[in-house]
């Protein structure tokens, strides 16, 4: 049955209700100075009530127009990934060319290696298995994974998991083996030029065409890989320089964030717990790989040990940056290496996404 005007008019208040639940755990999330506050926040408190509602039943009660949201948000967030590639930051990459290709062998042996610990220990099916082992992006992982047939509440728990582990893991070890506190990353703040009606205006075109070139295309989860490319070029050839404001940002991993968390409707607790151990697993290799990787870079690298533990680190390009930042690190050399990271796993994920089978045809 198609989805009706008068349907959409009778999911705008408990839309609202979900929205307001995921603004709430949005913001106890950004006071406690936890890693991605509105993404997380929402998620979690969203996950929980939709949890608890369900009592471990299917959710009937779908939301089109909360998932029309979140395509729109991850759209949004396509365009400003692609934003970051400015020239200054493509200048930096002859300094780091070393460091920034042993990201293509560190991909590759992570996501290879998170594979098996799902597939074979968890048990997930080979697409499941498959995008929650990537290396990087949250909300790609997520969006290519769904597209692929794959089970977003299970993707949602690892790439959960793994963003939280890495930001608890990183500061801890370097307190435990230095002595140091990095600073909070509540505390911390890049300059940033503020977005004016044009730049909302620039914004939102770079999402429609983007959109539509990645249909035209037949790019998967076109809806965020193609603002992504087309933002990218845009801002790589230094055509344009979109200020992307903060809020936006906020608003649309809050979206995200809550239009993941109602997938999560008719999950166990059980489940959860299992999934989310499987999680640490992984994290626990990947960190491990990211440390060996950067003792071997170390010597002929112009970065520092912990420079380029945190450059390979599979956590959050955002908080992988304030706590370069805090360690008075360039958050660009950082960045250049978690952006490569994200774009080379989600390069890897679309050109493997038709090739793989769905889970209801293994």
């Amino acid at each position: 049955m198609p989805f009706t005007l008068a349907d959409g008019r009778a999911e705008l208040r408990p839309t609202g209700l979900i929205l307001l639940i995921g603004a709430i755990g949005a913001a106890v999330a950004n006071g406690l100075g936890a890693p991605l506050p509105f993404l997380l926040g929402a998620l979690i408190l969203v996950g929980a009530w939709s949890v608890w509602r369900s009592a471990g039943q299917p959710d009937t009660a779908a939301r089109p127009v909360l998932q029309t949201m979140r395509k729109a948000s991850v759209s949004l967030i396509g365009v400003m990934i692609g934003a970051t590639f400015s020239p200054t930051l493509l200048e930096q990459l002859p300094q780091l060319w070393l460091s920034v290709l042993a990201v293509v062998p560190f991909v590759v042996c992570t996501h290879a290696a998170s594979f098996l610990i799902y597939r074979r220990l968890a048990g997930f099916d080979s697409v499941t298995a498959f995008f929650a082992a990537m290396p990087g992006g949250l909300i790609e992982a997520v969006t290519l994974g769904e597209a692929a047939g794959a089970d977003p509440r299970v993707l949602s728990t690892q790439h959960f998991a793994r963003v939280v582990l890495v930001i608890i893991a990183i500061p801890t070890a370097y307190y435990l083996a230095t002595g140091i506190v990095v600073g909070s990353a509540a505390g911390q703040a890049f300059d940033a030029t503020p977005a004016g009606l044009l730049d909302l205006a620039e914004i939102a075109v770079l999402c429609g065409i983007g959109i539509w070139l990645g249909r035209v295309l037949r790019l998967p989860a076109s809806y965020m890989i193609g603002p992504m490319l087309l933002s990218a070029i845009a801002h790589g050839s230094g055509v344009l320089d979109v200020a992307s404001p903060r809020w936006l940002l906020s608003a649309a991993q809050l979206v995200i964030g809550a239009g993941l968390g109602v997938l999560f409707a008719g999950s166990s607790l059980r489940s959860l717990a299992r999934a989310f151990g499987f999680g640490c697993i992984s994290v626990a290799v990947m960190l491990s790989v990211a440390v060996g990787f950067a003792a071997i870079l170390a010597p002929w690298s112009s970065l520092p040990l912990i420079a380029l533990i945190i450059s390979l680190a599979p956590g959050g390009v955002t908080e992988m940056g304030l706590v370069a930042l805090s360690l008075g690190i360039s958050p660009v050399a950082v960045t250049v290496h978690h952006l490569f990271r994200i774009v080379l796993a989600v390069s890897i994920a679309g050109w493997a996404l038709p090739r793989l089978r769905r889970p209801d045809q293994q």
